[in-house]
């Protein structure tokens, strides 16, 4: 595969007043232009730490990184913050989980959505202006003239996701970062930007990084699927295989807990027992293993390695899915 993103062996922690945190574990992930991959896991599982080191947002004295990021050809674990910047808009873009916060409070839509095409693709203000007229069409704001006059407290949440997705796609990147984009919308709102974001994914020739928490909302804008908890990924493989044939309980007990149409009224939904462990002291064994309703003693011992089917399917799991114990 011609890889136009590529990580490898990457590991992320942070300094603590409880010690090293470890958010993201020995990750490794290859992306090819065009493709759209989803990073699914419950809140705390690494997701939008391993985005944000993979677009080198994560600075401080007290983070710390290692492995290798490699984007279009270029290494960007060893380029300097100016040099990874120069990639940011024309070669990766994000969205953001929270567009209220991620928008600037006191300035116009306009002004906010102009301000990456003057800097990356040098446009004369009355150009990008212009241009971000089209753009805020092409993401199907209606009355889009009025809307640039607008302040981010002036639009809804769906319409202020549209706004974030704009600016996100301004300079034609090759690769979107898609961090919950649709967080705290309705649900009617949220197969909107879903069904927009597959739209002009194909429309562009974007390759696309879906982050959510929700295996509904990968099934049908992916084509792989990669599964994290404690900061690990535990199961990757092509969406369609993955919920035909899912080997890692944990990819299970995600599925489980979404809620079903076809479930009685007043049913209860199905929660995974106990919580994520401490990112502070991983301890020894699988870190699913006390959650696992399969688990067996050797899980609370050995920590199980990543294992590949003879189709590519990889999984984190002594006893997977579909396998005698």
């Amino acid at each position: 595969m011609n890889s136009l993103l590529s990580i490898k062996d990457l590991n992320v922690s942070f300094d603590t007043p409880r010690g090293m945190l470890e958010a993201v574990r020995n990750v490794d992930i290859e992306i090819a232009a065009g493709m759209s991959v989803g990073i699914v896991g419950e809140s705390g599982s690494g997701k939008t730490v391993l985005s944000r080191a993979a677009m080198g947002l994560l600075q401080g004295s007290n983070v710390h990184r290692t492995g290798t990021v490699v984007f279009d050809g270029h290494e960007l674990t060893a380029m300097t913050r100016p040099d990874v910047r120069s990639h940011f808009g024309t070669g990766m873009a994000m969205i953001f989980q929270d567009p209220m916060t991620a928008l600037n409070p006191v300035r116009r839509i306009g002004a906010q959505i102009s301000e990456s095409l003057i800097f990356r693709l040098g446009m004369s203000k009355k150009d990008a202006l212009k241009r971000s007229f089209e753009l805020l069409q092409l993401v199907r704001i209606p009355d889009a003239k009025s809307v640039l006059r607008k302040f981010p407290y002036q639009l809804s949440g769906g319409m202020r996701q549209r706004v974030m997705i704009a600016i996100a796609i301004s300079c034609n990147p090759k690769l979107l970062f898609a961090d919950e984009p649709t967080t705290a919308l309705d649900v009617t709102v949220q197969a909107q930007i879903l069904q927009l974001l597959r739209e002009l994914r194909e429309d562009l020739g974007m390759a696309m990084i879906l982050v959510t928490h929700d295996l509904g909302v990968v099934a049908g804008n992916t084509d792989y699927v990669a599964v994290m908890y404690a900061g690990q990924v535990v199961e990757f493989a092509p969406t369609t295989k993955l919920f035909a044939d899912m080997r890692m309980p944990y990819t299970e007990a995600l599925l489980e807990s979404i809620p079903k149409i076809d479930h009685p009224v007043g049913k209860r939904l199905l929660a995974i027992a106990g919580r994520l462990p401490d990112p502070t002291d991983r301890g020894s064994g699988c870190s699913f293993a006390p959650r696992c309703k399969y688990f067996q003693n050797k899980c609370l011992e050995e920590s199980p390695t990543l294992k590949t089917d003879p189709d590519g399917h990889l999984y984190r799991c002594f006893f997977p899915i579909g396998e005698a114990l």
